[in-house]
């Protein structure tokens, strides 16, 4: 029978569905019931040491409709980091793992770019109890004036000092959190993991405008008649995600063996979490799922993921982890593969330039 079970940076997850880090582990009321519905762990809502510098603004969602209307393939955020005050999330971070204690409890911590700042928040909240931290270097549209969220992890020089200061303060595993709005996703991955990280998670949400209004012409979500680049995410975001998780991957898989990571992004079914995984991901995370569906769906994709090893023959995800990420290739590579082949066959049935416009014209009618 397969077990969805998995022990990452030496955390015991009952299985590899986290809640991510945002509205869904916003205070302890919301994650201990994500316990309770068998979710395998909860990153908490971005905290730090100054709240009142934390200013939402509402509305502050925007939602992306397929072509029936119905269901959501997008959705955008303009929402920052929690704006509750550090000493009540000690409180709840303590209250939280005294109702669940086998409960695995990740913060998510965001600074300014200070070294006695990243060293306080690091060591308030273990003594608090949790069992790791996530650092949040993704937040593609709060607090840029300060240096913080995507603008450091945009910069790998600084990223890599604030990453050897929390190794240095921590007692627990550490991820560092990276922004998709990078050309190169694997740099500052790779500055994290030499400066002692753990893991990584990816990926955070997409920097975008959602739309237009064309009656009144204002972009949204429209406050106070203006709007600003939020975060995208759900499923149409998933594509992405997955080539970037895939990239990580393989750059762990070659320079730093034995380092973890967390796949987010779109993910809303078992299946989905299956594609993460034999990309190379050993955990993986969902947000926005959870706003659309409720804490519940976890039972449904827990069951779907069982499945699929089923299927397979799989008994534990490190049975599949990564298996797919050697059919992953260059497009040189393709082709030579292509002329290999054609080489040994006369008709392989492969559509040359030509031949493919001749097709695709006939398929047209």
């Amino acid at each position: 029978m397969p077990t969805l079970a998995t022990t990452v940076d030496g955390l015991r997850f009952p299985n590899p569905f986290l809640i991510a880090s945002g509205p869904p582990g916003t205070n302890s009321q919301v994650i201990t019931r994500a316990f309770r519905e068998g979710w395998g762990g909860v990153v908490a809502k971005t905290v730090s040491l100054d709240a009142s510098k934390i200013v939402n603004v509402s509305p502050r969602y925007a939602k992306l409709h397929a072509a029936d209307g119905k269901e959501v393939v997008g959705w955008e955020n303009i929402e920052l980091i929690s704006d509750r005050p550090i000493k009540i999330w000690i409180e709840e971070f303590k209250k939280c793992k005294d109702a669940h204690p086998d409960g695995v409890l990740i913060a998510s911590i965001m600074e300014e770019f200070r070294r006695d700042a990243w060293v306080e928040i690091v060591e308030c909240c273990q003594d608090a109890g949790v069992d790791g931290f996530e650092l949040n270097f993704s937040c593609p549209h709060g607090l840029p004036e300060r240096k913080m969220g995507s603008a450091m992890g945009q910069d790998p020089e600084v990223l890599s000092e604030v990453c050897g200061w929390v190794a240095a303060a921590a007692r627990k595993p550490v991820w560092a959190k990276m922004t998709p709005n990078i050309t190169h996703i694997e740099d500052p991955s790779r500055a994290a993991l030499k400066a002692g990280c753990h893991g990584i998670s990816a990926i955070n949400t997409i920097r975008s405008v959602m739309g237009v209004n064309l009656e009144t012409l204002r972009p949204e979500p429209t406050v106070e008649g203006h709007s600003t680049p939020g975060g995208y995410s759900s499923v149409a975001i998933r594509p992405i995600a997955l080539r970037m998780c895939a990239e990580i991957a393989t750059m762990i898989r070659s320079e730093f063996p034995g380092r973890t990571l967390s796949g987010i992004g779109g993910i809303e079914r078992g299946s989905h979490a299956a594609e993460f995984i034999l990309l190379g991901a050993d955990t993986v995370q969902v947000c926005t799922g959870v706003m659309k569906f409720g804490y519940g769906m976890v039972r449904e994709m827990k069951d779907e993921l069982l499945r699929f090893m089923e299927k397979h023959g799989f008994d534990t995800l490190a049975d599949f982890k990564g298996r797919s990420l050697g059919y992953l290739t260059t497009h040189a590579a393709l082709v030579d593969m292509q002329r290999e082949k054609k080489a040994d066959r006369a008709d392989d049935g492969i559509w040359s330039g030509d031949r493919f416009v001749e097709q695709s014209q006939a398929l047209a009618g």
